[in-house]
C-alpha cells in the first residue's frame, strides 16, 4: 500500500468549486504535492506550524458544488492564459483537476429550481455524505468560495444560498469555513444548528489584500498615538467577484468586513468610504488603494497613501489551503463551535480574538502548538 492511501485522507468540498479561486486551490495543492512550485503563501507550511498533526497536501481529496458547468481543466486553461497560473502547470496536474471536476455536483437554487429549502439542504448534505463515503474519508471540511451574496433582507426572507449549504455541512457532520463575506453560519438559523451540532466552524471573509494591510497599518497608528481623521479607499476589480460586487447591496456586505477591521483596530470609524468597481478588463487582478488623513504632535496633518496590486485567486488559495487543514485538524481533536484563533485570515472573523494582524498570528501559531499537543486527535 502507497504511503498516500495508508494514512487518513482529508477531504475539501467547495462551494463555488469551479470559480477562480477553487481552480487555483485544486491546482495549487496538487502542484506542490508533485514539487513543481514551492508552497509559497501558505503559512502552514512554515515551521511554526511542524508537528501540528495538520493533513498532508497530498492526503486532500476536492470535491464541491457550483451552478457552472464549465470543467475545471476548461477554467485553469482561462486562468493560464489570464496570468493567474503559470504556464504548464494546468496541463502538469491535468488528471487531478479532472478527478477533482468528477466530484462536483449541481448547486443552487437555479432559476426556475422549485425545491424547498428542506429539500435542498437535504439534496446537498447527501452530495456531500457521498462524497465522503465512497473515498473513505476521514472527514471532510466545508468552505464556502463562491462570490459574494447581497445581504439578507431580514428574519422572514428566503435563506441565502451560502447558509443553505452551512446547514448542508452541519448535516453531513462536517466543519465548515466561509471565505467569502456571505452569511453562511452567521444567518440566525444556522447559528443557532451549529450550536447544536458540536462541530467547529471559521469564518468570515477572507483577508487576502487590502484589508489585511489595514490591519498591519490600524495598530500601527492607535500604538503611535496618531489620530486618523479619514481613511477612504477604492477597488478596482473584473472577474466573478467584480461582477457580483458591482450589486450595491454586495458590495455593502464586502465593505462591513473592511470596516470592521478599522473598528476594532483604531476603536473608532474615522470619515471615508471604500469604493468597488467593476472592470472586467482587469480579469482576476485587482488594484486598491488606500488614502489615509491623520494628525501627528501640535496636530500637524499628515498623509499616507497605499496601493495593492495583486491576483486575489493566488492571494485566496494557499489561505483555503490552510483552514481547510486548520479546521480539519480541529475537527480531529474534538475541537468545536467558532475559531477564534483562526481570526488571522479573516475581515470579520468569529469567536473571540485580537485584531490586530501580528497579535492574531501570536494566536495563531499557539493554537497550532495545541493542535500538536493530542498527537493521536480524536476518532
Amino acid at each position: 500500500m502507497s504511503a498516500s492511501l495508508s494514512r487518513p485522507r482529508v477531504g475539501v468540498w467547495l462551494i463555488g468549486a469551479r470559480g477562480s479561486v477553487a481552480t487555483t486551490v485544486v491546482t495549487g495543492c496538487a502542484a506542490v504535492t508533485a514539487g513543481l512550485h514551492p508552497p509559497t503563501g501558505m503559512v502552514t507550511e512554515t515551521p511554526a506550524f511542524t508537528g501540528s498533526g495538520l493533513p498532508a497536501l497530498s492526503d486532500l481529496v476536492f470535491g464541491g458544488h457550483d451552478t457552472l458547468d464549465c470543467p475545471l481543466p476548461k477554467r485553469a486553461e482561462a486562468l493560464t492564459a489570464g496570468g493567474v497560473l503559470p504556464p504548464g502547470v494546468a496541463t502538469a496536474v491535468a488528471a487531478e483537476l479532472a478527478a477533482a471536476d468528477r466530484e462536483i455536483r449541481p448547486g443552487g437554487p437555479t432559476p426556475g429550481d422549485t425545491r424547498s429549502e428542506a429539500e435542498l439542504i437535504t439534496a446537498f448534505a447527501g452530495d456531500i455524505r457521498d462524497f465522503v463515503h465512497r473515498h473513505e474519508l476521514e472527514r471532510a471540511v466545508v468552505v464556502n468560495v463562491a462570490s459574494t451574496e447581497p445581504a439578507s433582507q431580514g428574519p422572514h426572507a428566503p435563506l441565502p444560498a451560502s447558509t443553505l449549504y452551512a446547514l448542508a455541512a452541519l448535516r453531513a457532520g462536517c466543519a465548515y469555513v466561509n471565505f467569502t463575506p456571505s452569511e453562511g453560519m452567521h444567518h440566525p438559523v444556522a447559528a443557532a444548528e451549529a450550536g447544536r451540532s458540536g462541530l467547529p466552524h471559521a469564518g468570515r471573509d477572507g483577508k487576502t489584500g487590502q484589508t489585511l494591510l489595514r490591519a498591519v497599518l490600524g495598530p500601527m497608528f492607535a500604538q503611535r498615538a496618531l489620530t486618523v481623521r479619514a481613511w477612504s479607499g477604492t477597488n478596482l476589480l473584473g472577474g466573478g467577484d467584480g461582477a457580483a460586487l458591482a450589486d450595491p447591496a454586495a458590495a455593502a456586505a464586502k465593505n462591513a468586513g473592511k470596516e470592521r477591521v478599522l473598528a476594532d483596530t483604531l476603536g473608532t470609524v474615522p470619515e471615508g468610504e471604500v469604493h468597488i468597481d467593476d472592470v472586467p478588463a482587469l480579469g482576476d487582478w485587482k488594484t486598491a488603494w488606500d488614502h489615509i488623513a491623520f494628525d501627528g504632535f501640535l496636530g500637524t496633518r499628515m498623509i499616507l497613501q497605499t496601493i495593492w496590486q495583486g491576483c486575489d485567486s493566488a492571494l485566496a488559495a494557499p489561505l483555503v489551503l490552510d483552514l481547510a487543514r486548520l479546521t480539519a485538524r480541529a475537527h480531529e481533536t474534538g475541537l468545536s463551535g467558532p475559531l477564534g484563533a483562526l481570526g488571522f485570515y479573516f475581515k470579520d472573523p468569529v469567536g473571540e480574538g485580537p485584531s490586530g494582524l501580528g497579535e492574531q498570528y501570536e494566536a495563531l501559531v499557539r493554537f497550532a502548538r495545541s493542535l500538536g499537543e493530542d498527537k493521536e486527535g480524536r476518532r
